[in-house]
């Protein structure tokens, strides 16, 4: 039987290894994932993951099992570094590293891949991350809702309209359908 999270962080905290690896195996692919796409940068979104946590250690975490379910949390605290990331690196403050091949960088060759990235990242932030939630990571409306601190309607809001600009920006890679008369 599993233990409940809170649990885990109790052991993790006092020093149960086994604890915290196995909160991480349960979270660490789709926050990585989460955080790869929202900095587009491996190096960040290891370095994020990581601190997020290793937050979860600390006495003074923020985590409330009563208040949200830790999927939920860790989404939460690894767009907030995502996003202070971000603007670190737009101030200048951070450099952006170079990110090596790796099977996900492999993956993404390809001219349609490289075409719906470079949408995707063109989208103003606040529909981003929706999108990025909502679609690869396969979150309910409520879930993204709670990790944005927004209504779920402005969550339907800017995920609609992000669908609308990928559908405007991704018009030419549709494929051309003659008409049978």
């Amino acid at each position: 039987m599993a233990k409940p999270p809170e649990q885990l962080i109790r052991e993790a905290g006092r020093g149960q290894e086994k604890a915290l690896l196995q909160l991480f195996d349960a979270h660490h692919a789709p926050l990585f994932r989460f955080a790869w796409r929202l900095t587009r940068s491996v190096a960040d979104a290891e370095d994020i993951v990581q601190e997020c946590f290793l937050a979860l250690l600390k006495p003074d975490c923020g985590f409330d099992p009563a208040r949200t379910a830790i999927r939920t949390y860790l989404f939460g605290a690894v767009r907030n570094q995502s996003l202070k990331r971000l603007r670190r690196r737009k101030q200048g403050a951070v450099p952006t590293p170079p990110d090596h091949d790796t099977p996900e960088s492999e993956a993404l060759r390809g001219e349609m891949t490289d075409a719906v990235a470079a949408a995707i990242a063109e989208l103003p932030e606040t529909q981003r991350e929706i999108l990025l939630l909502a679609h690869y990571e396969q979150m309910p409306l409520a879930e993204i809702a709670a990790i944005t601190q927004l209504e779920i309607t402005a969550v339907k809001s800017r995920l609609q309209r992000a669908r609308a600009t990928l559908r405007e920006t991704l018009a030419a890679w549709a494929p051309r359908t003659e008409r049978v008369l």
